[in-house]
Formats: structure tokens, C-alpha cells, sequence
């Protein structure tokens, strides 16, 4: 019922048919023939303007009156599909209460009479205003010399689907070679610098990030050895905290919630310390130094060699960054015609008529050489078969638009006037989001839904297909540039050009609170987003109305946030809300009853909140659509009412406390329900049934399956009709006491048949004696990840080795497997054909891994780990291109394996007798592509031995190795990537002879290594590279000895020295380069050096060393003044700063 969101088509067909439909209600249920002329007389008024509306959105971008009369017309528009929209409501509304009171002729009668008075009350007066304005705006029109049907043709495109170019991620980019060969010489070539940043400058829509990408998937680069590669995009409000944390979780590939900047960057710092790394900065308009300079302070640290690329519009960003320039020039005219017919032709067969060739060369022309232009007017083109389009096009007066009128280029606002009208509300929703951000494809599309944007006249497609069509249309039209993130989520990003375009097209309808304040927030305002404020949300301002709100959200990933109103005057606020979101909201703990007052809701997002209940009154909320209540962890049920919620599509209670199933749920056909986990009530049949009601999506933890007293029960789960299930996992819960029968749990879990389309199964704790037909017989074929873990009764693993598509395998406290044979291979010699990673863990009775036969398995397997499986003997099998291995606590294995790796880390128990079969000397030289190695736990080694040169080795950790004697003679000819040494609990090492340090080391860690501590000053020499030390557990009660450390530190870190009394001050003033100083568990160091500490360092922690840190507080701290000067301190749990 929405309005389109921007001019063009201002009176969608969706609008038509519900003012017909609305009518032809009113006439079923009340007789009522005047409500249907009213309607369809405002019906007409709309269309009145709709003919204008074509030739309006061309003449906006140069008429300022013409762009007031549009902005007027979609307000008004709007206005109406909300009296729609409020009488839509009240009829669903008279329909169930009709229907609960079972519809008598006295009831019919009362809710006729009350229907009526709403109507001649609210709706009438609300319908003339309406009009009366539709005709204003019919008599503005003329006086503006708008033609109807001025662009007939133009914006009324067909729905039919339309033809979808390449992905943005092109596998060519046209007329950059010159560009890419430069930035590769300068990103390979060798240098002295520690670090080098290159800015590639250009203006919008230049290629400045397709180039970066190119560059960055080069397999050239592999020639500079970078251990890191990042790639980020700087959002254009440069926050030194969100860009720091945005490297370190690129980085790590994990998610850091820290708040505090200090500590993301200390955690940044260590995560580069000595890594030769590429960080490529994408979009960075920042032109304040001192910003800059906070962000680059971690990433100095990193090894020789590191490089920053940056991509910026401005030639100032790249001053302040003291980075070399690299300038983007236009395109040359052939490369502009290959960009463009590649996206117009898109390689057509046969060959496209001269006449279209002739055109397309005029148009090529009108570009001006700009990439992102020729890529949209050759998309748009794709998508016009007759030659007197492209002619209108080529002739277009759009063109002679100077850009200075809207900032906004001609061929992207042409682009825009072609879309298909239902594209283009779609599209301009999206400015609602701010530049640069990554929108998840699920999520928007349930956004569009909610706002009613989805067209699907013949009712043949899903909501969720038809919002995927729309999107791969946009991407066809190059609106979209489709981008997964790491977890392989897909999604879409806007081109800052383009989410320009969107913005300037309904400027006054989607506000972004913190972007577009300073020109105003209309009361025309619909869509309000919100950003991140420590202050939290406080206010809406005076020139907004609320009442006319549609959408109310913060801005996506939002950490917390706070509402200083009450829940309740928030609500109050609202009248027209559709889209409400409180995501992540802190001080919601009550969804007040009010909720059921906002009747024109379809989206309710409560995720991440501290709410117990939801009120009965949400059962009002007859047009919600979608209820989000993920990782509402206090949530343990739903109101039983929620069943009365007929248009609902999606609950999503994923991490959610819900656990059981609302009765009746399951009538609600078109309900898709996700929820992580569902446990079994005993003696309750109907518990289970309920969950075999459920359309389910996404991931379900099924516990407690003990509880199941029948099998048959099982039964009425029907996993195996659940095709959108796609990740499922199966526990059973129990005691040791209790009497186990495995006979019903095997029949349990056979009835436990997944849908052939899982991809990820999960079995814990199952008691039965062998493994389920459908796992035995692969009927699981598209399972990519499995993990079977506590089957403590099973004695025979299924043939797993015959899964095609098998990625990931763990398989842990099985202790009913003694052998495992040919059979686990499927009797196949090739078998687990895609297997990168397995695991075995706690195999406490496995023996025997029979792997002769099977010479050709594993062809793909990268991570391999086998962990406590004490009585495992013989030989692994042959991996051919592991690149990470793990054993650990495996004390009967006779022979590691021989083979290229890239991380290796090879641990055994120390308990184990000297009698046992043990590895005595490490053969580096049969690893010669090693990138880490780790040897751990291992009684009897004494010794790495190497011959030849490792090129790729970075990394070296050794622990728990009371015999170990001797690494590698000549490591500074053989290990001259070595960057990172780590020696723990090898009391019998000394340091190699002199000479042979490593000469790029940058790290050291010595744990409880007396002898090597005491030869640290002969090792190391004047060592240029080293610039982390960490010390920890040496007896010694004054540290360090004088010309012990060598003068390039920057970081010390002493730790768990339980007899250490004081610091030699000598040895430490000087460290003139040292900046960070760390004190960690010394409960005997009494106090700093008299003299202080070096006036370089700018971090210092002292953590569970209670006498100096007594000291070192500001009140009455007798050290105080030896570390007020340091910027950055750290007393116990405190944080402080000069």
C-alpha cells in the first residue's frame, strides 16, 4: 500500500488495486455504495497527477519550483496511502472481532454502526483534504507547463525480469594496465621502510576501488610475502576508534567489542607486531591529521616492508597521510567503448546492428570517460531492445545538465529516470543508510516488505522471491555491487555516487539523524534513522512530525544505545510507524501494552534487548509482518495469542531463551519461524507435533531427545519436509544413573530424518549403538559440515568419506571406536574428494587408523588436528596439501608426517615414559613451505635439525621440552623470514652461537628458560630488528642485567617473576625507542628505579604487582611523578591518561 517512495510513477498499481479493493470491501461487508465512490474518485485525482509526474522528474534537477511541486506530490501521495491504509486496518479489525464473537446479527449490527461512525468522523474529512490537495496540485501542474504523459514509456518500464550483467567484480578492468603495473612495482619492490603508504586520487566514479581490488587479488603479490592482507572501508565520518577497530577485526577475522581506544589499538599493535602486512584503506575523505596520526600509531609496528593503499577523491587526504600520489585520469576513448559494450552487448551474438554501434559511440561520448558512468548507461542500455530508445536516450536534455546544478551526474540521474518504478522506490529507500555500508540482502528485503514496496500483482512469487528479483535487477542495472563478507553472508554495497543520487531523490522523506541535520529535517520526514550516540536518544526535535513517521531505527550494528524518553512516550509518539526498530536498545526491559496502539506496524525489532515477555496486546498488531526478538536472552516465552497474528511472515527467535513452541502457530501458513533451539517435554506428544507445524528456517538445536517416550513422536517433527532448515543438531541429555535405551534412541534418531538439502548436522551425546540409514546410506548430499561428538556407544563410524560435498569433519569422545577402516573412506581409495578440515579429539580407545587402501583420499584437505587419543599407534595418512597440522597428547603415534605444510603444531604428553615410541629430532628441511611451527609436550625431542633454506617460515614455538638442546646452527642464512620465537619450559637451551640470530626477528617470548635468559645479552648482540621482548619467570631479584637488551626495543613485557625486588635503571634509560613497558604478577617489586623510566614511553601497565602499584597512584603514590609524564597508564583494572 506504500507510495512510491520517489517521483516518477507516484501512484503504484499496488495503490490502485487497494483503493479498488478497499471499495469492493466495503460494499461486500457494509452495502455501502457512497465509501466506493469516495475512493474512486480519489483514485482519479491520483492518476491526475501521476500522468504529470514522468515529465516532473526530469525537470526537477534544473526547476527548483518543479522540484517543490514533486516534493509536495509525494507528500500528499503519501497522505493518501495512509487513509488507505487507516481504513484497511479498521476493516481487519471489525473482521476478527466479527469472527470471535461468532458474527451474530446483533453483533454485525454494533460493529456496522461503529465502522460507519469512524468513517464519517475520521476517514471523511481526512479523504477531502486529501482531494483538495490532489487538485491543488492538478492547477500548480498547469501553471508549470507540465505535459501528461510526458515521458510515457520512460518510467513505466515491464516488470518482466530483466537480463542481469557480471557481478561488479569484474575479471577485467579496462584502461588501468599502466595504473595496476604501477601501484604492483611499488607494492613488490623491496624497500628499507618499515612502512609505505601509496593514495590512488580520483574523483567519483573514477575506479579507484576496482582498481584497488584488482590490485588486491593480483597473484602477484604473492611475489612481496605479505603475511597480512586488509582490506576496510572507511566510512566517510572518520572515527579513529571504528577505523582501528575495523583493521583489527578485518585482521583477525573476529569481532572486538571493546570501547575502549586504547585497548584496540594496543591489541592492533600486537596483532601486527614484526607482520609484514598490506592495509588497503578504501574511500577515506579524512583531512585532520591528528586523527590520522592516532590511527597510524599501531601500525608503524608492523615488519619491513608493509604497505598502506588508499583510494581518496582528495589530494589533501594523501598530503596529510604523507603518502605518494598515484593520479586517475579519465579513460582513453577505446577503453570507454570496450567498458560500455561490455555492459550494453554483453558479448551479443551476433554482432549488434551498426545503428546501435553508431548510437552507443554518441552516448560513450556524452560520459566523459568517467568509468561508473559508462558501466550505468551501458547497463541501462542492455535493457532497451529498439532502436528509437537508445535514440530518446542519446538525445536526452538531462544530458545538457550542467553536474553543478544537483551534484549529480547526468548519465546516473538518466540511469535513474529509466529504472522500472518499482526498482526505484526500492533504490531510494536505500538512502535511508549511510555511505559505504554494507546491506545485508535478507534484512532489506524484509525491509522493502514491511513497507509494502513489493509488487506481486498475480500473487505466483513469495514476498522473499519477488525481493530477490528486485535485487538482482538493481545489480543487472548496476544501482547494486554485490559484496559477501567474511562468513559468506550476502549482501550489497551503494556506490557513494549512487547513494547520492538516492538521497538527492527523497531528500525530505529519509532523514539519517548526524548526516542531514544541518539542512533541516522536514515534517515531511518518513524514514528516520538514527546514529550511534554515547548520549543516547533523546529527542526527535521540534520541526519533525512524528505522527507521520513511517520508519524508526538506529543505524544497522548499532553496539548499545539508550532511549532517555520512556518506551511507552516513544510509542506515544507514533501513529503511522510501519518499520520500528530497538535493536540493541540498553534500556529496554519492558515492551509497555501500548504496543498494541500502533496499527500500522509491519516490522517489530526487539533483538538484543532485556525484555522478559511481550504483551498480550501485540495481538492487535494485525498487519505485522515480521518480529525480530534475536538474542533476547531473558525472553523464555511467547504470548500465547501470537497466533492471532494472520499477515505475520517472520519471527526470528534465534539466541533467543524461547524454547517451546506457541500452540496453534502453525496455522499461520505463511509464517516462517527461525529459532536456535527447541527442547523436548516429557510425556508431551503434542510438544513435538507443534515443531512439525513450523515452516523453519535457518539453524535448530533439537534437546532433551531423551524425553521422547515413544519414537513415533519423533515422527511429527517432520525434518525431512523442512527444505529452508539448513543446520541441525541432535543432543541427548543423559545421566549416568539413569537407564539408557539404545535400541528406542536409534529408532528416535531414524525418525529424525533431516530434508536432503541440510548442509550442517551437529549429533552430541546419542546412546545408540550405530549411526542412523540416512547417515549410513548418504541420503545428506548437499551436507557440507558435520560433527559427531559424545556417540560414546557407536563402534562403527558411516562411510563418511563418500559426502561430494563435505568440508568440515570433527569427531570427538566417540570411546566405542577401537579401529577405524577402509569403511569410514566408503571403501573408496579417492574418497572425502572436498575435505579441508578434520578434527579428532578424545578418542580415548582408538587404536588403529587403517589407511593403506586409501592412498588417494584427502585431496583437499588444508587443517588437519588429532588431539587425546592416547592409544593410537602406527602412521597418519598421507596429506598432500596440509597446510596446518596438530597432535597433541597422542603418545603411541610412531612417525609424524613428512609433508608440506604451512602451520604445523605437533604436541605429546609429557607424562609419557622415555620406554615410548617419541620424536627425537625435528627434520625441518621435509616442511620447506612451513609458515608456523609448533612443538609441544614432546619428552625426548632434542633438537630442530635443517640443511637448506626455509624461505616461508615466520613463526617458531617450542614448549614443554625438558631435553631440548639445540635449534638450527646458521638460523640467520637458513630462517631469514623468521619473525616470531617463542621458547617455553625447555630448561636445557642455550642460545645459538654468534652470529646466527635471525636477522628480521622482531619477537621474543622466554617462559622459564633460565640458561637462555642468562645468554641473551651474547645472542642477541646489537640485533637491529628486535622489537618485542617478553620475559616471564625468571628467578632473578634485579632485571635486567646491565647491556642485557638491545637498544631497537619498543615493547618489554616482564611477567610471573615471583622473586623480582627491583629494575635495573641503568639497562632501561638506555631503551630510547621503548614506548610500551608492561609489569605483570612481580607481588615483590617494591618500586620504580630512582631515576625513573625512560621519558619515550607512552604506555605503561602494572597489573597484580600490589606493592608498586600502591606507589603509583596519584594520592599519596611516592612513584607518581615517575609515571605522570606517561600519556597511557594502566594500574590493576584502571585506565588513566596524562
Amino acid at each position: 500500500m506504500a507510495a512510491e517512495m520517489v517521483t516518477g510513477v507516484l501512484v503504484s498499481t499496488f495503490l490502485e488495486r487497494t483503493i479498488d479493493t478497499l471499495a469492493s470491501r466495503l460494499v461486500d461487508i457494509f452495502h455501502q455504495r457512497k465509501y466506493k465512490k469516495q475512493l474512486s474518485n480519489l483514485k482519479m485525482k491520483l492518476l491526475a497527477i501521476d500522468v504529470v509526474a514522468f515529465e516532473a522528474e526530469q525537470k526537477q534537477f534544473t526547476d527548483p519550483r518543479v522540484r517543490d511541486w514533486l516534493l509536495r506530490a509525494k507528500d500528499v501521495v503519501i497522505d493518501a496511502e495512509d487513509l488507505l491504509d487507516e481504513i484497511d486496518y479498521e476493516l481487519s479489525k471489525i473482521q476478527v472481532e466479527a469472527e470471535s464473537q461468532s458474527a451474530s446479527k446483533k453483533v454485525w449490527n454494533s460493529l456496522n454502526s461503529s465502522f460507519v461512525s469512524f468513517f464519517d468522523n475520521e476517514i471523511e474529512s481526512m479523504m477531502e483534504q486529501v482531494i483538495e490537495d490532489l487538485e491543488e496540485l492538478a492547477t500548480q501542474s498547469d501553471f508549470l507547463g507540465l505535459k501528461k504523459g510526458g515521458g510515457v514509456g520512460v518510467g513505466s518500464v515491464s516488470c518482466s525480469k530483466l537480463t542481469h550483467t557480471s557481478l561488479p567484480n569484474d575479471s577485467v578492468i579496462y584502461g588501468r594496465d599502466d595504473d595496476k603495473e604501477f601501484i604492483l612495482n611499488w607494492l613488490t619492490s623491496d624497500t628499507h621502510n618499515n612502512l609505505s603508504i601509496l593514495s590512488i586520487v580520483g574523483m567519483g566514479g573514477m575506479g579507484k576501488t576496482s582498481l584497488a581490488q584488482h590490485v588486491f587479488n593480483d597473484p602477484r603479490l604473492e611475489e612481496a610475502n605479505f603475511d597480512t592482507k586488509v582490506w576496510v572501508s572507511v566510512p566517510q565520518e572518520f572515527d579513529v576508534l571504528k577505523v582501528s577497530r575495523a583493521i583489527l577485526d578485518t585482521a583477525t577475522g573476529s569481532t572486538d567489542h571493546s570501547i575502549q581506544q586504547e585497548v584496540i589499538q594496543k591489541r592492533l599493535k600486537e596483532e601486527l607486531m614484526g607482520k609484514k602486512f598490506l592495509l588497503v584503506l578504501d574511500d577515506v575523505w579524512n583531512e585532520r591529521p591528528s586523527k590520522w596520526e592516532d590511527v597510524q600509531k599501531p601500525l608503524v609496528f608492523g615488519g619491513q616492508g608493509s604497505r598502506i593503499l588508499v583510494t581518496t577523491r582528495s589530494e589533501k587526504v594523501a598530503d596529510i597521510m604523507r603518502s605518494e600520489k598515484r593520479l586517475l585520469q579519465v579513460l582513453k576513448r577505446d577503453y570507454c567503448w570496450d567498458l560500455f559494450a561490455k555492459h550494453a552487448f554483453q558479448n551479443a551474438n551476433p554482432q549488434p546492428d551498426s545503428d546501435f554501434i553508431e548510437i552507443g559511440k554518441k552516448i560513450v561520448e556524452k560520459c566523459n570517460g568517467l568509468p561508473l558512468a559508462l558501466k550505468t548507461m551501458g547497463s541501462l542500455l542492455h535493457n532497451k531492445s529498439s532502436l528509437w530508445e537508445w535514440k530518446n536516450i542519446m538525445k536526452n536534455e538531462i544530458w545538457d545538465f550542467s553536474e553543478n546544478e544537483s551534484d549529480i551526474l547526468p548519465a546516473l540521474r538518466l540511469s535513474y529516470f529509466h529504472l522500472p518504478s518499482h526498482l526505484k522506490k526500492c533504490f531510494a529507500f536505500c538512502a535511508l543508510f549511510p555511505k559505504g555500508y554494507w546491506l545485508d540482502k535478507e534484512w532489506l528485503i524484509q525491509l522493502w516488505m514491511a513497507q509494502n514496496f513489493l509488487e506481486n500483482p498475480l500473487q505466483k512469487k513469495s514476498p522473499k522471491e519477488v525481493g530477490e528479483e528486485y535485487c538482482n535487477d538493481l545489480l543487472s542495472w548496476s544501482f547494486f555491487q554485490q559484496q559477501s563478507i567474511f562468513n559468506g553472508e550476502k549482501g550489497f554495497i551503494i556506490h557513494d555516487l549512487l547513494n547520492d543520487l538516492a538521497k538527492y531523490v527523497c531528500e525530505d522523506i529519509c532523514i539519517r539523524v548526524g548526516v542531514d541535520e544541518p539542512k533541516g529535517i522536514p515534517k515531511t520526514t518518513r524514514h528516520f534513522l538514527f546514529s550511534d550516540s554515547k548520549l543516547g536518544f533523546d529527542r526527535f526535535g521540534s520541526s519533525i512530525d512524528t505522527q507521520k513517521l513511517h520508519t524508526f531505527m538506529p543505524t544497522p550494528h548499532i553496539l548499545h544505545w539508550g532511549c532517555k524518553m520512556s518506551i511507552d512516550d516513544l510509542f506515544s509518539k507514533f501513529k503511522l510507524i510501519r518499520v520500528l526498530s530497538l535493536y540493541n536498545c540498553r534500556s529496554l526491559k519492558e515492551v509497555p501494552k501500548s504496543v498494541g496502539n500502533l496499527k500500522h506496524l509491519r516490522s517489530l525489532n526487539l533483538s538484543s534487548t532485556q525484555i522478559e515477555k511481550l504483551p498480550d496486546s501485540i495481538s492487535l498488531l494485525y498487519k505485522l509482518q515480521i518480529l525480530l526478538l534475536k538474542y533476547c536472552e531473558n525472553l523464555k516465552e511467547l504470548p500465547s495469542c501470537l497466533y492471532q497474528l494472520d499477515n505475520l511472515r517472520r519471527l526470528d527467535l534465534e539466541g533467543s531463551g524461547v524454547q517451546n513452541v506457541v500452540a496453534h502457530l502453525g496455522k499461520l501458513k505463511n509464517l516462517q519461524v527461525v529459532m536456535s533451539s527447541f527442547r523436548v517435554e516429557k510425556s508431551k506428544e503434542n510438544n513435538f507435533q507443534q515443531l512439525g507445524e513450523l515452516d523453519l528456517h535457518g539453524s535448530l538445536t533439537i534437546g532433551d531427545l531423551h524425553n521422547i517416550e515413544n519414537p513415533s513422536y519423533a515422527l511429527g517433527g517432520n525434518l525431512k519436509n523442512k527444505p529452508d532448515l539448513v543446520k541441525l543438531q541432535l543432543e541427548w541429555n543423559f545421566i549416568s544413573s539413569s537407564s539408557v535405551d539404545s535400541e528406542k534412541a536409534e529408532d528416535v534418531i531414524e525418525n529424525l530424518r533431516p530434508s536432503k538439502h541440510l548442509k550442517k548436522l551437529s549429533i552430541r551425546n546419542y546412546i545408540g549403538r550405530q549411526f542412523p540409514d540416512w547417515l549410513l546410506h548418504n541420503s545428506l548430499p548437499n551436507l557440507v559440515w558435520l560433527k559427531l561428538e559424545g556417540c560414546e556407544s557407536c563402534q562403527r563410524l558411516p562411510p563418511l568419506g563418500l559426502f561430494l560435498f563435505l568440508k568440515h569433519l570433527s569427531i570427538a569422545r566417540l570411546d566405542g571406536i577401537v579401529s577405524i577402516d577402509a569403511d569410514f573412506h566408503g571403501n573408496n581409495s579417492s574418497s572425502f574428494k572436498s575435505l579441508e578440515r578434520l578434527y579428532f579429539f578424545d578418542m580415548r580407545q582408538w587404536e588403529e587408523w587403517d589407511c593403506q587402501a586409501v592412498t588417494g583420499a584427502f585431496p583437499c584437505l588444508q587443517e588437519f588436528s588429532i588431539e587425546n587419543c592416547p592409544k593410537l599407534r602406527g602412521q597418519l595418512p598421507m596429506f598432500v596439501v596440509l597446510k596446518s597440522l596438530r597432535v597433541f597428547h597422542c603418545e603411541q603415534l610412531e612417525a609424524l608426517i613428512r609433508l608440506r605444510v604451512e602451520e604445523l603444531s605437533v604436541c605429546s604428553a609429557l607424562e609419557s615414559s622415555d620406554d615410548s615410541v617419541s620424536l627425537k629430532i625435528f627434520l625441518l628441511d621435509f616442511f620447506p613451505t612451513l609458515k608456523f611451527l609448533e612443538l609441544g609436550g614432546f619428552p625426548n625431542l632434542q633438537m630442530i635439525s635443517q640443511n637448506h633454506v626455509q624461505n616461508h617460515l615466520m613463526g617458531l614455538t617450542i614448549k614443554e621440552c625438558p631435553k631440548f638442546e639445540s635449534l638450527p646452527a646458521n638460523m640467520h642464512v637458513l630462517l631469514p623470514s623468521l619473525r616470531e620465537l617463542r621458547i617455553e619450559d625447555c630448561p636445557k637451551l642455550e642460545w645459538f652461537s654468534d652470529g646466527s640470530f635471525p636477522l628480521n626477528l622482531k619477537y621474543i617470548k622466554l617462559t622459564n628458560c633460565f640458561r637462555l635468559v642468562g645468554s641473551l645479552k651474547r645472542a642477541l648482540g646489537d640485533s637491529p630488528s628486535l622489537e618485542s621482548l617478553w620475559i616471564e619467570k625468571v628467578e632473578a631479584e634485579c632485571f635486567p642485567d646491565e647491556g642485557l637488551l638491545p637498544l631497537s626495543l619498543t615493547r618489554l613485557m616482564i611477567n610471573d617473576c615471583r622473586n623480582l625486588k627491583k629494575l635495573n635503571y641503568k639497562d632501561l634509560l638506555e631503551l630510547s625507542s621503548l614506548e610500551e613497558l608492561q609489569l605483570a604478577k612481580c607481588p615483590n617489586l617494591q618500586c620504580l628505579p630512582e631515576e625513573g623510566l625512560p621519558k619515550s614511553i607512552s604506555y605503561l601497565a602494572i597489573i597484580k604487582c600490589p606493592l608498586l602499584e600502591q606507589r603509583c597512584y596519584k594520592e599519596g603514590g611516592e612513584d607518581w611523578e615517575k609515571i605522570s609524564h606517561i600519556r597511557r597508564r594502566r594500574l590493576g583494572t584502571e585506565y588513566s591518561y596524562a
